[in-house]
Parts: C-alpha cells; sequence; structure tokens
C-alpha cells in the first residue's frame, strides 16, 4: 500500500486528494464565521440596526445549520457523498453572492440562512466521507487533519474580515467565499467518493420542524433574558416558554414514530453514543466562554480591541497547532485519554483566566493552556467516536446529530456566559464568576470522559 506521512502519521497516499477537497469545504464554511465578527459595526451602521437585532446574524446561523444538519446528512446517507457535499458547497456560494449584494438587512439575514444551509451539511459529510475512506486506525489523524483547518479559519478569519472591512467594504468579506467553493466543487468531482449507504426511509419532517421552532424559541428566551440589564419583558418570555415547552414534547413524539428520526432513539441506547452526545453539548458550552475573552481583557486589562484580539488569538493558534497531533493520539491511546485531558486543561486555562485576566502574564498562559486545552476537545475525538460506532448506513447522520449537540451546547454556553458576567454591578467580577463557571463545566466534562470505552474497547468494536 502506497503511504505518505502527513503531520507524523502514515495515511494511504490515494486519501491526500481527498483530504485536501474535504479540508477546504471546510474552512470555507468555517471562515464564514469567524470573518464576519469584526464587520459587525460596519454592518449594523450600514443597515440602521443595533445590537440586539445583530445578533440574528449568529443565531439565525446558528438554527439554520441545525435544520440543515439532518437533511445533507440523510441525503448523503441516500444519494452518495459526492452529489450531497458539492450540492451544499454551491448553495454556501449562492448565499454568499447575495450577502454581498443585500439591499437591505432582511435580505442579508436570508442570505445568511441560505450560507448555512450549505455550510450545515459540509462538515458532517466530509466527516462521512473520511470514515467511507480511511481504516479505522488511521481515521483519526484524517480527522485530525480536516479538523485543522477549521481551527485555521478560526485564526485567519477575523483578521482577514477586519482588514477587508477596514480598506474595502463589509460587502466583499464574503468574496473570497465564491472562487473557493468553485474550487472545491471542481476537486469534489473526482475525490470524494460517490457511493451512497443506500439508507432508506422518508425524511423526518415533523421531527426537523418541531426541533427547529423548539430551538429557536429557546435561543430567543436565553437572549431576551440578558438584553437589557439582565431583565425580560415577562409576557414575551413566558409566551417563549410555552413554545418551546409545546415544541420539544411534540419533537419527541415525531422522533419515536418517524421510520427515520432526526435524533434516531438507537443512538441514545448506545452507551458510548449517549456519552458522547452528552460531552459536546458539554464542549459547545465551553466554546461560548471563548466569545467573551477580548471583552474581559478589555475590562480587566484595560487592553484594546485590537491587542485583546491578539491576546485571543494566541490561544487560537495554540488550538490550531495542537489539532494535528490530538488526531494523532487518537490512533495510539484512544478518545478517552484524549478528552480526558483536553478537558482538564481547559478547566485549568479557564481556572487561570477567572483569577488572572486583569495581569497579562497570566492571561497569556491562560490562553496557551485553554488553547491546548480546546485543540484536544475540538479536534476529531467525538468525531472519531461517532464515525467508529455508527452504522454505515446511519454514519453522516450520527454525525450530524453531533453537529447538533454542539450547536445546542453554544447557543447555551454563550448565553450562561452574557448571563453570569452581566448579572454583577462590578464588569471585572461578572466576568471572574463567569469563568469559574465555564472552568466547573470543564471540570464535569473531564469527570465524564470516564465513562467512555477504553482504547482496546474501542478498536474490539471497530474490528
Amino acid at each position: 500500500m502506497t503511504a505518505t506521512t502527513v503531520a507524523g502519521h502514515q495515511l494511504d497516499r490515494s486519501t491526500i486528494p481527498l483530504l485536501v477537497t474535504l479540508g477546504l469545504g471546510v474552512f470555507a464554511g468555517a471562515l464564514d464565521l469567524g470573518v464576519l465578527s469584526p464587520a459587525l459595526p460596519a454592518l449594523g451602521a450600514a443597515f440602521g440596526v443595533g445590537p440586539r437585532d445583530l445578533a440574528w446574524v449568529f443565531t439565525l446561523y446558528l438554527l439554520a445549520n441545525v435544520v440543515a444538519i439532518p437533511i445533507a446528512s440523510k441525503l448523503a446517507d441516500q444519494r452518495g457523498r459526492r452529489p450531497v457535499y458539492i450540492a451544499c458547497v454551491g448553495i454556501f456560494a449562492a448565499g454568499s453572492v447575495l450577502a454581498i449584494a443585500a439591499p437591505s438587512y432582511g435580505i442579508f439575514l436570508f442570505a445568511r440562512a441560505i450560507q448555512a444551509a450549505g455550510a450545515g451539511g459540509i462538515f458532517p459529510v466530509a466527516t462521512a466521507a473520511i470514515a467511507d475512506r480511511v481504516p479505522l486506525e488511521r481515521r483519526g489523524a484524517a480527522l485530525g487533519l480536516v479538523a485543522a483547518t477549521w481551527g485555521l479559519a478560526a485564526v485567519v478569519g477575523p483578521v482577514l474580515g477586519g482588514a477587508i472591512t477596514h480598506f474595502i467594504s463589509w460587502h466583499w468579506i464574503f468574496a473570497l467565499n465564491v472562487p473557493l467553493a468553485l474550487v472545491v466543487i471542481v476537486m469534489a468531482r473526482t475525490t470524494v467518493p460517490a457511493n451512497a449507504a443506500n439508507a432508506r426511509g422518508p425524511l423526518d419532517v415533523a421531527g426537523i420542524v418541531t426541533l427547529a421552532v423548539g430551538l429557536l424559541a429557546t435561543m430567543a428566551l436565553l437572549t431576551r433574558l440578558y438584553a437589557v440589564g439582565g431583565s425580560a419583558d415577562p409576557l414575551r418570555a413566558w409566551g417563549l416558554v410555552v413554545i418551546a415547552v409545546v415544541a420539544f414534547p411534540l419533537f419527541a413524539l415525531a422522533e419515536r414514530r418517524a421510520a427515520q428520526p432526526v435524533l434516531p432513539p438507537a443512538f441514545f441506547a448506545d452507551r458510548q453514543l449517549l456519552v458522547t452526545y452528552a460531552l459536546e453539548i458539554l464542549i459547545g458550552m465551553l466554546e461560548g466562554a471563548l466569545f467573551f475573552i477580548p471583552a474581559a481583557l478589555v475590562a480587566g486589562e484595560h487592553l484594546g480591541y485590537a491587542a485583546a484580539g491578539m491576546v485571543a488569538a494566541l490561544g487560537a493558534l495554540c488550538f490550531v497547532a495542537v489539532i494535528p497531533l490530538s488526531g494523532r493520539l487518537l490512533d495510539v491511546i484512544g478518545s478517552r485519554a484524549v478528552l480526558a485531558a483536553g478537558s482538564t486543561l481547559t478547566a485549568l486555562g479557564m481556572l487561570i483566566f477567572a483569577l488572572g485576566f486583569a495581569r497579562l502574564p497570566l492571561a497569556l498562559l491562560a490562553m496557551v493552556v485553554a488553547g491546548t486545552g480546546f485543540g484536544a476537545l475540538l479536534g476529531a475525538p467525538t468525531r472519531y467516536i461517532v464515525s467508529s460506532r455508527a452504522g454505515v448506513n446511519q454514519r453522516a447522520s450520527a454525525v450530524g446529530m453531533l453537529s447538533i449537540m454542539l450547536i445546542v451546547g453554544q447557543i447555551v454556553g454563550g448565553s450562561l456566559g452574557g448571563g453570569v458576567a452581566s448579572s454583577h454591578g462590578d464588569v471585572v467580577n461578572g466576568y471572574r464568576i463567569a469563568y469559574l463557571v465555564f472552568a466547573a463545566i470543564a471540570v464535569v466534562a473531564a469527570l465524564l470522559t470516564a465513562a467512555l470505552a477504553s482504547r482496546r474497547a474501542e478498536l474490539d468494536h471497530g474490528a
């Protein structure tokens, strides 16, 4: 077998073009998140909207991802990885073109939803394609390499978005998506496998709709709770609670009756998958901590916004550097050990940041420690578990559900962090308490990893 060494690990040389294609697609989708953050003030000024309306740039994108993930995952299992992957990249590019030309904020949000509809299917379909082509003993390295492009986008995105917004216009931050998408589509026609798992059954429309409604109500409720001074309109808040309380039981009922549910009950019957999905929610909550790091540094250290962003970027750089290593370690020590180490380091980094973000040396140390931990958590381990554990005809759907759990965690974590930080008169003390809460969440994640299977059990199951 012809092989080459990538990130210190032997991979079949024939899989390298596939990994490059999938990595570029993941990079394009991930870049769309980070590239927009520095352009939000200019975007608000252009459309005459305030922070509350600008929040929908983020929340609507997440919601559209949640809807797109099960649809794309199901279609990939039914119709094949290649046509669905190409369609997702094409939809993403179309949304980018509309975002560039959007004449109003409503149309811009519609364009963001189209972008998210495409981007939502890119990562789970890419993961399923890797699981189809790469043997289990080398899959961790392959997943880690593709995930590293996501981390690279997290570093490049804000810098690129800020520069384009400053020197040209915020409209053109999406321009790079179009040629990049065209390159990925051309490459995918020959590198991404066209075979389908031949999964049968109708799409769970009732499940998708009720899940989307429930999540939308939850997102709106969490955003409103901390919208102004930590208070909310009681009537509107209770209305959102009622919608969520009705939608989620209806979703559970729809899943029990669906021939091919969005969240198959069989996934929750497998202990390894159940623990992994719970961990993914906690990991998503920890990602919510990343959003507030520059603001905490500005408040505690009195850094400028650019300097605070550079400190935060140090954590992202550590994250990117560790991802390939964590992928390689998956093939050596297993997912349980990697996740345990990652969550422990993240807890330590959050604790250091909580106690010392007002002092620059400690803040820098916290970024290195937490960034290393996030590199282990967000690289590939949970996708490694799910793609190895799920059957071939449900692999994309299982990975897609993992993405849904991560998004749910992001929503809860971001809202929790903002609520805790703004619920105290002293903003510095508020951020300190918020990061102590995030450290506690990471400790819970570390403890939960003990319920995962050992490396030997992983290999026995995949044999």
